[in-house]
């Protein structure tokens, strides 16, 4: 283990883990020999879980009282830091609040930022990023001193529990936050969805250009619901509106490693496939038997989503 200690930032909804936390948890636990948890809201509810995935303690900013999670708890730590209780490194999930934290944090301490990681050395100090839409591979590595902060994307590591106990459970003063900390949040909104999670789900049915038009999108959500799936899409049929954009797949959007990821009416942008190609197995149907999505599918069919699907989804139904 080449790190002395490391510190997770757990994000969550409510008693709600995003999963990304876990496989964080996983790597830090990997590589470095002591793991602490950093979240906000009650922390008592997760403590089972954050522990049996290796921290052995969790430290929360508290109830942040509508405010958001990125100046209590960047503050929080850039306290703890110069009070000389600095980790050797910092992991955050590359989501919303996790880029926001990680910005914060690196104003406050004056430390760069290492985004977009993929993987990481086992010297936990060297990083992989995928550029150009995850056609080439660029290798960074941290130096100086001070805590390494590194904003991690989704699926990059698979989460295993390590068999510890529950995680200790303390408090993080929040130091005065100024007008960073005015900002409240005075009203959200939760789509409404069936089925598993995109970014966790074992089956992934996504459509793209290939369906023609916004209706044709019912054939995949009908396909998911029947393979216990989610469905995904492109970032054409997000942009032309025929789906919102938490469906979407690639480099802007969600990043997933489903068992099998099916890949109906998609070219195959590398944009897209930089999203899904680590999937074990990929299905690609498209018309045009040159689509770039053809290179990276372990069977390929080639006709049209719009006549291939229907007897599909009629071969499960048969099968009940």
């Amino acid at each position: 283990m080449a790190l002395n200690s490391v510190w997770v930032v757990v994000d969550r909804s409510g008693d709600k883990v995003a999963s990304v936390a876990f496989e964080l948890l996983t790597k830090a636990h990997e590589i470095a020999g002591s793991v602490e948890a950093v979240t906000w809201g009650d922390a008592s509810g997760i403590a089972d879980r954050v522990g049996a995935h290796g921290a052995s303690a969790i430290h929360t900013v508290g109830d942040l009282g509508g405010g958001l999670p990125g100046p209590a708890v960047a503050a929080a730590m850039a306290a703890r830091i110069a009070a000389g209780s600095a980790p050797d490194a910092i992991f955050l999930a590359q989501s919303y609040d996790g880029r926001d934290i990680a910005g914060r944090l690196s104003a406050r301490i004056d430390r760069p930022v290492l985004t977009n990681v993929v993987n990481l050395s086992d010297d936990g100090l060297a990083t992989e990023h995928a550029i150009f839409g995850g056609t080439e591979i660029l290798n960074a590595r941290f130096t100086g001193s001070g805590p390494a902060i590194y904003v991690i994307r989704a699926k990059s590591f698979a989460p295993e529990e390590s068999g510890g106990g529950a995680a200790v459970v303390d408090t993080w003063e929040v130091p005065d936050l100024g007008a960073a900390g005015a900002a409240r949040v005075v009203s959200s909104h939760a789509e409404e969805t069936e089925g598993p999670k995109l970014d966790e789900a074992a089956v992934v049915v996504s459509g793209g250009r290939g369906l023609g038009d916004a209706d044709s999108y019912k054939l995949i959500v009908d396909l998911a619901k029947l393979l216990k799936g989610a469905p995904g899409a492109s970032r054409a049929i997000v942009d032309a509106g025929w789906v919102p954009y938490s469906h979407q797949v690639g480099q802007t959007g969600k990043t997933v490693k489903p068992t099998v990821y099916i890949a109906c009416g998609i070219s195959g942008a590398t944009q897209h496939m930089v999203g899904m190609k680590s999937a074990k197995n990929i299905i690609a149907v498209n018309k045009d038997q040159e689509a770039p999505i053809f290179s990276i599918s372990d069977l390929g069919i080639v006709g049209d989503v719009k006549k291939v699907l229907p007897q599909l989804i009629e071969a499960l139904q048969k099968r009940g």
